[in-house]
């Protein structure tokens, strides 16, 4: 086909399109239909809908293996012909940059590393204490996409809408949007291969990516590569043979006789495809094989993550924690958390009140559910963990070694915004920044490396990939910071707790509040009553050596001063240590203090029942003198 025929092609193909929305949103208006769509409304049955369906690009054009240049389908506009594109995209997978939305309980952030630079910080959209924006930390939307894209599930950030530099905006006509992936979940067939969309992310194929993971449309070369100019509907050959231009291939067996294409499509979606980013992995030589850990007792159970997780069509999933109400517009959802079932009895749950008889109500006052079943045991020092989101578990370049970096630590057993200690995920947060009017601010890597590259260049990296830095450096860097003009404030350290700074021409380390860690809870493994904390008895916790309160949490930093320093569980518990040993100390006579209760108290149930007897006999003394006989018959 020749260019001036695909622009026409595609022209005509837009205005029929254009007509066609204007005719169902007219008709939508006299009907009442609102803004739901065919896809949008079951007619009761709970069988899924055949997707024998045509394939549509972004420009509104069906798809046939006929054409040339192909392109990719796109699922806004091939999912959005029976489904409402626009409400979907308002859901938790995708609205994490709609500042208007609830930011609910803290949850993991993504975290920005820079190895060389000593960096490691949590970065969110959401306003989650701790965290920092992507922009804060120098990061554009478009930079974020490359960073974290290859575990997101597209739009919001993806729709590409909050470009700002120039360049970028160029570059986004080349890659296209990072649409919805509605497959990404919704997709049950086999042959289904997530794994490619970190693949397409990394060669900024983001108009390519949703489809190159469906299996039947493999994806070739690299938008990365093509020029500013490069258009992918008129596609010249790249001078450099090395260079492929980005393409798609259908499988010729894909289409029917009436150019129609089959997706295993489903409505509760499998496991699997959750795992792919929200799996994680203890590090550790005492651990076990994979196959020798027990599944979360729920899947166990034969349970899958939407049947806790649920939504509706606006995609606003439920989280499943306690109070959690924020943006479900009245929909009663406490029935979805742990003691929705397990007070409510849903779905053949054990009864709390069953499994907890003995312990006190103070218990589920300070400990929430998760801090007794959820995780991995606590143990004197606490392990790192890989995860999905950090680590880019499942992606086809994935850091395999222990000590990737970022560093997180599990479990850290701490309260969270509820006041509830329960079982958390912990990242010392790493950054050089300014303080300015009493607020600290990240400085951004490229301005960094910009003033203080060539020390940093220096560094020769300890096993983790990650630059020894020792005070002299710290030093040194913040010179460099302080007299640049381009830093307005004073320039710091953030690491493993302290700020660093320079007063007085020497180096000073301190605690401040923007040092302290980064804490998201743990929702699973979920463990069941045999093997949660507590079931060795109350010494799991009150004991002198308890982890759950004396276990070791490592002070994670590139400081060589700071190696091996260690602080106590219960610091982030709330708890003054002192008085926690001291109970934990005396803890040990509470067995002794039980056995002289009892003794008491049968002593005292002795001496009533001897009284008792003595009323007794009085009673029988008073009857046996009294003429009672004589009144009775008298009477």
């Amino acid at each position: 086909m020749q260019n001036g025929l695909i622009h026409t092609k595609h022209t005509k193909s837009a205005s029929v399109c254009f007509l066609a929305a204007c005719f169902l949103s007219v008709a939508a208006s006299f009907g009442g239909g609102g803004e739901k769509l065919i896809g949008d409304e079951s007619d009761g049955s709970r069988a899924v809908p055949v997707h024998l369906i045509k394939l549509i690009d972004e420009q509104g054009q069906e798809i046939s293996p006929e054409d040339d240049p192909i392109l990719p389908f796109s699922t806004r506009q091939t999912c959005g012909l029976c489904h409402n594109y626009d409400v979907i995209k308002t859901g938790r997978h995708f609205n994490l940059a709609d500042s208007n939305v609830p930011s609910g309980r803290s949850g993991e952030g993504w975290i920005f590393v820079d190895a060389a630079t000593g960096t490691q910080v949590p970065v969110s959209y959401r306003k989650w204490p701790g965290t920092f924006t992507p922009r804060q930390v120098g990061i554009s939307d478009w930079r974020f996409l490359r960073l974290f894209g290859r575990q997101m599930t597209g739009g919001g950030v993806g729709e590409l809408e909050n470009l700002e530099e120039p360049q970028e905006i160029i570059r986004g006509f080349v890659s296209g949007k990072l649409e919805i992936n509605c497959l990404a979940c919704h997709n049950g067939a086999a042959v289904h291969d997530q794994g490619q969309y970190g693949l397409q992310i990394e060669r900024e194929n983001f108009r390519w990516a949703a489809a190159a993971t469906c299996g039947f449309a493999p994806v070739s070369g690299s938008a990365k590569d093509m020029s500013d100019d490069y258009d992918y509907l008129m596609p010249d050959v790249p001078d450099d043979p090395k260079l492929v231009t980005p393409g798609i291939t259908y499988r010729a067996n894909s289409f029917d006789a009436k150019k129609q294409v089959f997706f295993d499509i489903v409505r509760k979606i499998p496991s699997q495809r959750c795992y792919f980013c929200h799996s994680n992995k203890i590090i550790g030589k005492d651990q076990p094989e994979r196959w020798a850990v027990d599944e979360d007792v729920h899947m166990a159970a034969g349970l899958n993550c939407v049947d806790c997780h649920r939504n509706g069509l606006d995609h606003n999933i439920t989280r499943g924690y306690e109070n959690n109400t924020d943006n479900y517009q009245g929909t009663s959802i406490e029935s979805w958390s742990c003691e929705g079932c397990h007070v409510q009895g849903r779905l053949g749950a054990p009864r709390f009140e069953t499994a907890h008889k003995g312990l006190t109500p103070m218990h589920f006052e300070k400990i929430s559910c998760t801090g007794c079943h959820s995780g991995s045991l606590p143990v004197q020092q606490t392990r790192m963990v890989k995860t999905s989101r950090a680590h880019a578990l499942g992606t086809y370049n994935a850091a395999k070694a222990d000590d990737a970096l970022p560093h997180i630590q599990t479990p850290v057993f701490t309260a969270d915004s509820s006041g509830k200690i329960g079982a958390h995920n912990l990242i010392w947060p790493a950054y050089w920044a300014v303080i300015q009017d009493q607020k600290v601010a990240p400085i951004s890597i490229e301005l960094l490396k910009q003033v203080a590259g060539k020390l940093f260049a220096a560094e020769s990296p300890v096993g983790d990939g990650r630059g020894a830095i020792d005070t002299e450096k710290i030093n040194e860097v913040l010179g460099l910071l302080s007299s640049s003009a381009a830093i307005e404030g004073k320039p710091v350290y953030i690491s493993g707790g302290m700020l660093f700074a320079v007063d007085g021409g020497k180096l000073s380390e301190e605690p401040h509040p923007a040092a302290q860690p980064y804490r998201w809870a743990i929702g699973h493994n979920v463990r069941p009553a045999a093997q949660s904390l507590g079931l060795g008895g109350c010494g799991d916790c009150h004991s002198p050596d308890a982890p759950f309160l004396f276990g070791k949490v490592t002070l994670d930093s590139p400081v060589v001063s700071h190696a091996g320093r260690v602080v106590q569980m219960s610091r982030f518990q709330h708890m003054d240590v002192n008085s926690m040993k001291v109970f934990a100390r005396l803890y040990v006579f509470r067995p002794l203090l039980a056995f002289i209760v009892l003794v008491c108290s049968a002593l005292v149930g002795l001496i009533i029942l001897l009284y008792g007897l003595k009323c007794l006999e009085c009673v029988l003394k008073l009857i046996a003198h009294a003429d009672w006989w004589s009144w009775f018959r008298d009477t």
